[in-house]
């Protein structure tokens, strides 16, 4: 389980470029952490793109940079970059629908 801090970003809809928000925070438990881990294994086995990974937002504990939340939505999604599984977070913020998303991590540096 590992709590992380990672640089968001926005892109508001029709903008052409992302902006940084600053830091978001949250926690990836067990349940979420081996959800990430099939996805990569499956995206290792199908060559499919990405894998869509549904959150609980209860056990999240999300903490979005002020003006950037709440969120109406989240996933992790999940894909790989030279084989090994990265993961980073995607929502729309509940105001105005604008995509926010983190930084990647890579799976298989979260603490067991």
């Amino acid at each position: 389980m590992s709590t992380l801090t990672i640089e968001g970003w926005c892109k508001v809809s029709g903008a052409q470029k992302s902006t940084p928000v600053g830091e978001i925070h949250f926690f990836v438990d067990g349940p979420l952490q081996l959800r990430l881990e099939q996805a990569e294994e499956r995206l290792q086995k199908t060559h499919e793109r990405e894998a869509m990974v549904d959150v609980d937002m209860s056990s999240l504990d999300l903490i979005m940079p002020e003006g950037y939340g709440p969120l109406s939505d989240c996933q992790m999604r999940v894909y790989l970059h030279d084989e090994r599984g990265q993961f980073h977070l995607v929502g729309h913020r509940a105001s105005d629908g604008s995509l926010i998303y983190s930084n990647a991590v890579l799976i298989d540096q979260l603490l067991q």
